[in-house]
């Protein structure tokens, strides 16, 4: 993608972005997000074929981000010298969520909050795989690690909805104590 087109698909972002912050996904139109943007509806199809389209690119970018073998520093955070454990893998997930609060407020809330879970648990499941299949509960991994994934899942949806009041690092304690993940796992 050449500098223009990532500039304009950007732009598309920070519209969403901001319509976001007043309506809820439903009630946004394509021209809305255009309008925005300050583009044409033709350039929004260069990019997208439809809203979904563009809610998958946006949970693509806040997962590619999290999970990207390369951490850079960020403004609210650095975990780019940190080792990789579960519980700071945690933390900067929900950082990042936290800095991207009206996307994932927007999104959550959404009827799109689905599809933005499914990436979520796609994502998370390659967290807490080695957790689960390390634990020494005598259940299915495959059940372990869908609870693991949807009761993160289902926190951090609390946790938005509570406006983000506890910080990160609680909220990851918080699961892992509930979860009872050191007990039953080795840290990655």
């Amino acid at each position: 993608m050449d500098r223009r087109q990532q500039k304009t698909r950007n732009a598309i972002f920070k519209a969403l972005d901001k319509l976001l912050e007043g309506e809820r996904f439903e009630d946004i139109s394509i021209k809305d997000i255009a309008d925005e943007a300050n583009i044409g509806r033709s350039t929004f199809y260069s990019h997208f074929e439809t809203k979904a389209d563009l809610m998958d690119a946006v949970c693509s970018e806040i997962f590619i981000h999290i999970l990207s073998t390369t951490i850079r520093t960020e403004e609210s955070h650095d975990f780019s010298d940190s080792n990789t454990d579960l519980k700071n893998r945690l933390i900067h997930i929900l950082y990042h969520l936290k800095d991207n609060s009206s996307t994932t407020k927007g999104v959550f809330s959404s009827e799109n909050g689905q599809l933005f879970i499914r990436y979520f648990g796609d994502y998370l499941k390659d967290i807490f795989e080695p957790c689960a299949s390390a634990s020494s509960i005598r259940v299915s991994t495959d059940y372990l690690l869908n609870h693991l994934i949807s009761s993160f899942a289902f926190t951090v949806n609390w946790w938005i909805q509570g406006g983000f009041s506890h910080t990160p690092e609680d909220i990851a304690d918080y699961f892992i104590l509930v979860n009872g993940i050191w007990a039953t796992s080795n840290e990655n």
